[in-house]
C-alpha cells in the first residue's frame, strides 16, 4: 500500500500533511460548493458537480472498507481522468486522518477511494475508524493541480515568490520531503512561519537551507460535507 506519513528520508507521491506541531489541522473554513486556493483551470467536471459526486465516492469507500453497504454513482466520465487529492477526515473539529497523493498517477476515482481509505484506516497517528465514527466524521477532499517547480535563488527569494492563502508547497532536499496543504496557511499565515513548519515536517532544523534544496507548488480545489 502506498502510504506516506512524510518521515524523515522518505519520498514517494503519497503524503499526510499532518498539522504543523504543536498546532491544530487548519480547517477548511472556505464557503461551500467547492472554493479554490486559485483560479486554476479545473478540466473535470464542474467545480460543483465535482464535489457532489466525490464527497460520497470517499464516504463509500470508507463504508465498505468498515463492511457498511453503501451505493454511489460511480459513472460519470470525468472521474477516469488522472488526478490527484487529499481525503481529511475531521471529528467534532478535529483532525481524525488525511492522506493524499501529489502527482496524478491513476484514475481520480481510483485516487480518492484509495485516500479514503487509508485516512480512515492507516493513518499512523490515529486508530482506525470504527463503524461507530462512521456517522460522526466529517469528509474532505482537496483535489490539487499539477505542481509546478519553483526556481528559487535562495531562502528569501523562496519566501519572496510563495505566496500565503493560495500555494500548497512540497518542499524536498535529497530523500527528506513534506508538503503543506493551501488550508495551513490559516494557522501558518506568515511564509517564513510555515515553511519553517514545513522543513520540520520533513525532519530538518527550523532555519534548515542548503543549495540542493527544491520547492514545487500546487493549489487546490476543496469541498467538505459540512458545506454540502
Amino acid at each position: 500500500m502506498n502510504i506516506m506519513n512524510a518521515e524523515p528520508g522518505r519520498s514517494d507521491g503519497t503524503l499526510n500533511p499532518s498539522q504543523p506541531p504543536p498546532l491544530r489541522q487548519a480547517r477548511d473554513m472556505l464557503a461551500g460548493g467547492g472554493e479554490r486556493s486559485h483560479p486554476a483551470e479545473n478540466k473535470l467536471g464542474g467545480v460543483e458537480s465535482d464535489g457532489r459526486l466525490l464527497l460520497p465516492i470517499a464516504r463509500a469507500a470508507i463504508s465498505r472498507a468498515l463492511k457498511v453497504p453503501f451505493t454511489v454513482d460511480e459513472s460519470a466520465p470525468w472521474l477516469a481522468e488522472h488526478g490527484a487529492c487529499f481525503v481529511t477526515l475531521t471529528q467534532n473539529g478535529e483532525l481524525r486522518g488525511c492522506i493524499g497523493t501529489l502527482e496524478a498517477h491513476r484514475p481520480l476515482l481510483a485516487d480518492v477511494k484509495s485516500n479514503a481509505v487509508s485516512a480512515a484506516m492507516y493513518d499512523p497517528r490515529f486508530m482506525p475508524l470504527s463503524i461507530r465514527e462512521l456517522d460522526i466524521v466529517t469528509v474532505e477532499i482537496s483535489l490539487l493541480s499539477p505542481t509546478t517547480a519553483m526556481e528559487v535563488r535562495g531562502e528569501a527569494d523562496a519566501l519572496a515568490q510563495i505566496r500565503p492563502g493560495m500555494d500548497g508547497i512540497v518542499f524536498e532536499y535529497g530523500s527528506y520531503r513534506s508538503t503543506f496543504l493551501p488550508q495551513v496557511w490559516e494557522q501558518l499565515p506568515q511564509p517564513r512561519q510555515f515553511m519553517a513548519h514545513l522543513r520540520r515536517k520533513a525532519g530538518l532544523p527550523d532555519d534548515f537551507w542548503e543549495e540542493g534544496v527544491k520547492l514545487s507548488r500546487y493549489t487546490v480545489t476543496k469541498w467538505s460535507e459540512e458545506q454540502t
